[in-house]
């Protein structure tokens, strides 16, 4: 059972694009006819670069090698160059060819992902999604207005069962260095704390992401602001590769810290961990080297204390290994989704990983336990030219409101 063939397919999310703008899928398959699938999450550079890149991993490599033989491609992938560091665009494509192994590997033992790693843990995993949009609500109105944002919490509580619910509106997300927030942006965050929780009362956690744009002392002052609402988490609330910024934080706050989407394989997540730094991990398997190598990451967490949470902004097929990863972890505390699955995410692998209120049941077909339906993939080309996700360039306005439009913004053609 050899690697031999790869096909890359980048998708396009329809809008509201709910996920990202587009998805980068991976399909290799062996000189014997498994095919698996696997799914990058890196867009620092383009899709076509991407592409390059990925095409570049496989066949450097991968190509020829047994799919078993996960802790060796790792290594050189890893090393290549002469580096030995975590380079979140070659460890991205890495991820995504590294989960597709997994795939044919499970399926030539016609055994689940997760009872090869480890074997299930957790039947059913908590779940929680962002609050968003119905179909129709204007996206920009919405995420900023906390009534709103009460409405449907209380609605994702009550219809789907859901526990933990996340919003993040202390924008802007700017490619400058860390800044203090604006005192709209502090009010703001306060008043959607202040709704969601009036709304849900205990039966759900609040969860509070930020994406790593506050200094430390702008950070203590948005946690101390949302404190009296009890947030599970306050995420990523300074970039996450200054360890000590990010333990000022966890120290000057009773909050727990979380953060992990930008970071990849344990030499990211160690220091981190050892300062104490981080209370939640929450890994992107198609960026933080694999199923594998964020298997090592959970293991550290679990050794430090910390818990698991792994984060989905993405398509379905790295929704699936992270609940494969999930379901193998002691210290999982739940697992993002989108929604109750994502309409679109759903379009492309059906109902195989099951919502049932609040949780999410782990497939048990032969490796991830999904099938790509490659007709309404390849229905669905980017020809685009934004990434996955775009900060802006503009510094955070004091003066006037700070126009966030959630995880889709605009489409930049």
């Amino acid at each position: 059972m050899k690697l031999a063939d790869l096909e890359v397919l980048v998708v396009a999310a329809p809008p509201p694009g709910w996920g990202g703008r587009y998805w980068q899928f991976v399909k290799v398959t062996t000189a014997c006819g498994i095919v698996g699938w696997g799914e990058v999450y890196a867009a620092a550079v383009g899709p076509a670069t991407m592409e390059a890149v990925i095409r570049d991993v496989f066949e450097r490599h991968m190509a020829g090698e047994s799919p078993e033989n996960v802790e060796l491609m790792f290594r050189r992938a890893y090393s290549s160059g002469f580096t030995q560091r975590p380079d979140p665009t070659v460890m991205g494509a890495f991820s995504g060819l590294e989960i597709a192994c997994w795939d044919v590997v499970g399926k030539a033992r016609e055994r689940p992902v997760w009872a090869l790693l480890g074997g299930r843990m957790n039947d059913r995993l908590r779940a929680y999604t962002y609050l968003y949009p119905r179909p129709g609500q204007d996206a920009v109105a919405f995420f900023h207005d906390a009534e709103a944002h009460g409405q449907e919490a209380a609605r994702r509580v009550e219809e789907d069962g859901f526990t933990a619910l996340k919003v993040d509106p202390a924008g802007p997300y700017t490619i400058r260095g860390g800044h203090q927030p604006a005192m709209r942006d502090i009010a703001r965050s306060v008043a959607f704390c202040r709704e969601i929780r009036a709304a849900v009362g205990d039966r759900a956690d609040l969860l509070f992401g930020t994406h790593g744009q506050f200094t430390p002392a702008g950070a203590l002052r948005l946690a101390a602001a949302i404190e009296p609402y009890a947030p599970l988490w306050f995420e990523e609330p300074v970039p996450p590769d200054d360890v000590a910024a990010m333990a000022q934080v966890a120290r000057g706050t009773s909050l727990p810290v979380a953060t992990g989407e930008r970071l990849t394989t344990k030499a990211d997540f160690a220091p981190l961990l050892a300062a104490r730094a981080v209370s939640i991990v929450q890994p992107a398997t198609g960026r933080s080297g694999g199923l594998w190598e964020t298997k090592k990451i959970a293991a550290l967490a679990e050794a430090a204390g910390a818990q698991v949470a792994p984060h989905l902004y993405a398509g379905p097929v790295e929704w699936a290994a992270n609940v494969h990863l999930a379901a193998t972890c002691p210290n999982l505390l739940m697992v993002e989704t989108i929604g109750t699955g994502g309409d679109f995410h759903r379009a492309l692998i059906g109902e195989a990983i099951r919502f049932e209120a609040g949780c999410l049941i782990p497939p048990e077909g032969p490796g991830l336990g999904i099938e790509v339906d490659e007709t309404v993939a390849r229905a669905h080309p980017w020809r685009g030219e934004g990434l996955h996700l775009q900060m802006q360039e503009a510094p955070c306005n004091y003066a006037e409101e700070n126009v966030f439009a959630g995880g889709a913004p605009p489409r930049p053609e």
